[in-house]
């Protein structure tokens, strides 16, 4: 039921778990899929229409990138994905880790979707920005500069849905838990048991899939949501809902 027929659709970090469900579902939905991820990564996946490769870290390099997609068009969408950490505590964090996590995580995302923005007020029809965030931008589960990018992207959002809802331009956030990608492979090598732990913190019992953040973002960038924006879905089996664990300790 939701069709992107023709509409072009950004999505950076595109080659990764969930990037390769997001080029999948928009494309299988008549997208043209944009598709955007560091240089060395595979994106030869015959249905994304168009390919980019940039590190949002380099702001030079947004900057171009962001000048060659218009010069295709404008994006009808723009999804928000990229995302990396490996700081998994405050004892772990670096001066440098500090600059490169926000870098990736916000600072580039900022930076593309500002430099997209002008094309995208002048172009028709459904207009939408869509971020994936994380449960870690509304509470502290680890990754700590990660989590404070997250934060300001939520932020950074807010900002666009409330200033460019008189452009006819839609702004959400999906924010995920633990998603199995290929994200949990080195914490998965350091403790095999990780996922097996996970299971008595979920409500669900599990946690989500890429193809179920997918939908998600789906329905916010589609007409079917043309009266939501500024707000945050979340896509977490449970997670933000209560504290499992807790109700377990008082039975």
């Amino acid at each position: 039921m939701i069709r992107f027929d023709e509409a072009r659709v950004v999505i950076t970090g595109a080659s990764g778990g969930v990037g390769s469900a997001l080029t999948k579902g928009f494309a299988a939905a008549g997208a043209q899929v944009v598709a955007c991820d560091m240089a060395g990564t595979n994106l030869s996946a015959p249905h994304i229409a168009e390919r980019h490769f940039f590190d949002l870290r380099d702001k030079a390099t947004v900057t171009e990138s962001a000048m060659e997609i218009l010069a295709n068009g404008a994006p009808h969408v723009v999804v928000s994905n990229a995302g990396w950490t490996r700081q998994e505590t405050l004892a772990m964090t670096t001066a440098a880790g500090i600059d490169d996590e926000m870098d990736c995580n916000f600072n580039g995302v900022a930076l593309l979707t500002h430099a997209l923005l002008p094309a995208m007020r002048t172009a028709t029809g459904n207009r939408a920005f869509v971020f994936i965030s994380s449960c870690n931008a509304t509470s502290h589960f680890g990754n700590p500069v990660y989590s404070a990018a997250k934060a300001a992207t939520m932020a950074w959002m807010r900002a666009l849905a409330v200033e460019e809802a008189p452009n006819g331009i839609r702004s959400n956030a999906v924010a995920p838990a633990s998603i199995r990608t290929g994200a949990w492979e080195h914490r998965l090598a350091a403790n095999p048991t990780v996922l097996d732990k996970l299971q008595s913190i979920y409500p669900m019992g599990r946690i989500v899939t890429p193809e179920e953040v997918t939908n998600a973002v789906l329905f916010l960038a589609s007409e079917l949501a043309s009266g939501i924006t500024g707000t945050t879905l979340a896509v977490d089996a449970g997670l933000s809902a209560g504290n499992l664990p807790f109700l377990d300790a008082i039975r």
